[in-house]
């Protein structure tokens, strides 16, 4: 997927990479993204809340007991682009499970 960027051309996410999380809880996977198949992203979680799910950036606990973001988007366009991009790969994951429960079952 390709985005504008100010005063550049494109940004585009060249690989998405969901690591599904095996224990319960709200974390259900832990996300790597790779932009430009030049820079990558580790750490970012799909988390469900209230609402549903939603990703969260990789953060850090900072020594007032705060949690802030250590890679983030800069604009909501762009992180609603983000967010849609992995929220699709993780439900591409999940709708790709039982298929494969099936097969190694044969």
């Amino acid at each position: 997927m390709r985005m504008k960027m100010k005063g550049a051309d494109t940004m585009n996410i060249t690989d998405v990479r969901v690591r599904k999380v095996a224990k319960e809880g709200k974390m259900k996977a832990v996300v790597s993204i790779t932009i430009d198949e030049e820079f990558v992203v580790h750490d970012i979680k799909v988390i469900e809340g209230e609402k549903g799910l939603f990703i969260a950036m990789p953060s850090r606990k900072a020594t007032d007991g705060e949690y802030r973001d250590i890679a983030h988007p800069i604009n909501s366009g762009t992180r609603d682009m983000i967010q849609k991009l992995i929220l699709g790969k993780y439900q591409e994951m999940l709708d790709a499970e039982p298929a494969e429960a099936v097969e190694a079952a044969e």
